[in-house]
């Protein structure tokens, strides 16, 4: 199995970015003189990946005039959250909605994802197809992040992903999942970590481990601090 479709989360409003997000939208904040979505893209379209699905809110305009401006090696699909903003869990059902497929990836443009991600995303993938699962993440030890101050969410024994004491485990931002996941879910406003959290409860969600260091913009601090490497 090959996944042909990919889904960007541009929808946030950035707040902890503030003030350099009050006018523009996070996804298009540079590092290295290159938007956060670009690089984005430019991995994706590394992958083989053709489709990708973007959705967008806050300073929308922005984006698609952005994204009219390129001329990325892939078709882009724009999907407005409407008049309400839909958060992770939502926006991505609401993408979803308007693709024939079943399997896709998800990133979250907050992350610096440099070419070298490039095997990690296609092992992941390989697992993911090779184990029939209908979800994975990809994760990263705190120990890895830029970002020290960035808490950890889970822990990792085996490819399966647990909520214990030890919570080594930090969330990158890209993860593959199966439309099914979200069966139950309806277009509104809500979390992704709703839906892991009830596959953590049946031991049916799954991680894989990333060894790259993870650049992330957690806040204002933190790109201030990737601006000047």
């Amino acid at each position: 199995m090959k996944i042909d479709t990919a889904l960007i989360l541009c929808a946030g409003f950035g707040k902890r970015l503030n003030p350099v997000t009050l006018n523009t939208p996070k996804p298009l904040l540079k590092l290295n003189n290159v938007t956060m979505l670009e690089t984005c893209i430019k991995l994706i379209e590394s992958l083989g990946i053709k489709k990708i699905i973007i959705n967008t809110f806050y300073l929308k305009d922005q984006i698609c005039k952005f994204l009219e401006n390129k001329n990325f090696n892939c078709e882009i699909k724009i999907i407005d959250d409407g008049k309400n903003i839909l958060d992770t869990g939502g926006g991505i059902l609401n993408m979803i909605s308007h693709s024939d497929e079943n399997d896709f990836f998800v990133f979250n443009p907050d992350t610096l994802w440099q070419a070298e991600y490039f095997n990690e995303i296609v092992e992941m993938e390989k697992l993911y197809s090779s184990k029939n699962l209908t979800n994975i993440l990809l994760l990263a030890n705190k120990e890895l992040s830029f970002d020290k101050g960035l808490k950890a969410d889970f822990n990792l024994e085996k490819n399966f992903i647990l909520k214990n004491s030890k919570k080594n485990y930090i969330y990158t931002g890209c993860q593959i999942l199966n439309k099914k996941i979200l069966a139950n879910y309806k277009v509104e406003n809500f979390s992704i970590t709703n839906v892991w959290n009830e596959l953590i409860d049946k031991k049916k969600l799954f991680g894989f481990e990333s060894q790259k260091h993870f650049y992330h913009l957690t806040n204002l601090q933190i790109f201030k601090k990737l601006k000047d490497l």
